[in-house]
């Protein structure tokens, strides 16, 4: 009996052992990141690599739209993903009732404002033509750079969701055209001023930092952001990641590779 006895303690003693050690190694579970194909993925399938110096084990998964991300997110597919912008995110998750939060900033793909005729701003005539995107979070994107530029003065400082009629001071009278995004780039020789988005510019042989007159800055609301579920936002597995993703090593990564066009917004 006593033998018995014995047995059983060293049995369930080695069984606390075994749960303790489970409930401690969070950092050896897999947490899984979604991202869209091109910088995203790039930029974390560094970090991942630098994560597992730390003993992190991460997957990389790439997607080629912007809704599935989010989708597999919510449905506990992912352990968190960067792709997207913090105005996306919210339209994401007022539209989709979907429960997904940032819990830091990522990179940023600046607009640019870009002009054939133009370099200096102030040599800008009264009546210049200067084409914006006409989609809503483009457009309110493009008229928050014409008054980073000092063209315009919007409503109540401006907002991502601010449109033409929010211009409160527009001194050189310009003429702004709505266009297709994805056709801006190569309208350049058909108006004054021009803004673009960066994956545009890049297909069009242009360079943010080279080329355009004005870039965003990375305190730019467009700043791309690492999300995860509600419940994760203070998980410590996740928040370790995000910390090699905001490291000195991924920022001079993103500088070197990227030469401008792409910058750290953290």
């Amino acid at each position: 009996m006593k033998k018995l006895v014995l047995a059983l303690t060293l049995v369930a003693s080695f069984a606390l052992l075994l749960a303790g050690c489970g409930s401690s190694g969070s950092d050896n579970k897999e947490i899984t990141v979604g991202v869209t194909a091109g910088p995203h993925a790039q930029v974390m399938d560094y970090v991942a690599k630098e994560a597992e110096k730390q003993g992190l084990k991460v997957k990389v998964v790439e997607f080629n739209d912007y809704v599935q991300p989010n989708r597999a997110l919510e449905n506990k597919e992912l352990s968190a993903n960067s792709f997207q912008h913090q105005p996306y995110l919210d339209n994401m998750v007022k539209n989709g009732g979907m429960k997904l939060v940032s819990i830091g900033k990522t990179i940023l793909l600046p607009m640019g404002l870009y002009s054939n005729n133009y370099k200096d701003l102030t040599k800008v005539p009264n009546g210049a033509t200067v084409a914006i995107p006409n989609d809503p979070t483009n457009g309110g994107r493009a008229l928050l750079l014409l008054q980073q530029a000092g063209l315009i003065t919007l409503k109540d400082g401006g907002s991502p969701k601010s449109t033409v009629a929010d211009i409160t001071s527009n001194p050189k009278q310009l003429q702004i055209k709505e266009l297709e995004a994805a056709q801006i780039a190569r309208s350049l020789n058909d108006v004054d001023i021009a803004c673009v988005n960066t994956n545009y510019a890049l297909n069009a042989g242009l360079n943010p930092l080279k080329d355009a007159v004005v870039v965003e800055s990375k305190d730019s609301p467009y700043a791309n952001v690492f999300v995860v579920r509600e419940a994760d936002k203070d998980n410590e597995t996740i928040k370790k990641l995000l910390t090699v993703y905001q490291s000195e090593g991924t920022k001079k990564f993103i500088e070197d590779i990227f030469k401008g066009s792409i910058i750290p917004a953290f």
